[in-house]
């Protein structure tokens, strides 16, 4: 696994072995990145569910200001933090380790905002994607003109509307497809770019 674009273009990046992860593939990293474009430079970007990292480190590499990866599970954190290591990121980024519902609740407690929140559980979690869409509608983390990103299966059935998050785009990638939710009501003051 490669980073796709940026400035660490075709470096390599670490993951667990023995199947314990589902990296997000190379190419469904540059469709997300191709649909957000230039958005991303100097934007905040949140990985849920970040595994290795992949998307996050995209993320980076293509001068997003910070990134905040959330993963639970401890070994796939330790290769998040090799991988930066690795890469020789050392700031505009924060690992946490703990559940997604854990995080949000701390994030929103701090006051963060993020322009942009990519999230894949596992596939066959899809309790997983109600919840966390659901949670990030209703915490106050998303900024007014904020962007959400789901990867999921194909048959998993995501509802168009969370709250706040209307679903602007379905993009199909093989099994996987990307959903693409937009805060429905930004800031008057705000002019959003559709995705």
């Amino acid at each position: 696994m490669r980073i796709v674009s940026g400035s660490y273009r075709g470096r390599r990046l670490k993951t667990l072995s023995g199947g314990a992860l589902r990296p997000t593939s190379d190419q469904v990293r540059e469709t997300i990145f191709d649909v957000i474009g230039e958005r991303i430079r100097g934007a905040s970007f949140l990985d849920l569910y970040a595994g290795s990292g992949a998307v996050g480190l995209e993320a980076l590499s293509r001068d997003a200001d910070r990134v905040v990866f959330v993963e639970h599970h401890r070994p796939a954190a330790e290769v998040i933090r090799q991988n930066l290591a690795a890469l020789e990121i050392r700031s505009g980024f924060r690992v946490i380790v703990s559940t997604t519902e854990t995080a949000i609740g701390r994030l929103a407690s701090e006051g963060e905002k993020f322009d942009f929140i990519f999230l894949d559980p596992p596939y066959a979690e899809i309790g997983e994607y109600h919840f966390t869409l659901r949670a990030c509608s209703r915490s106050g983390i998303l900024a007014p003109a904020a962007y959400l990103l789901a990867e999921h299966s194909r048959h998993c059935r995501l509802e168009d509307q969370y709250g706040l998050l209307i679903r602007s785009r379905l993009l199909r990638h093989g099994d996987s497809q990307l959903s693409i939710y937009r805060v429905s009501n930004p800031d008057p003051r705000t002019v959003v770019s559709p995705i």
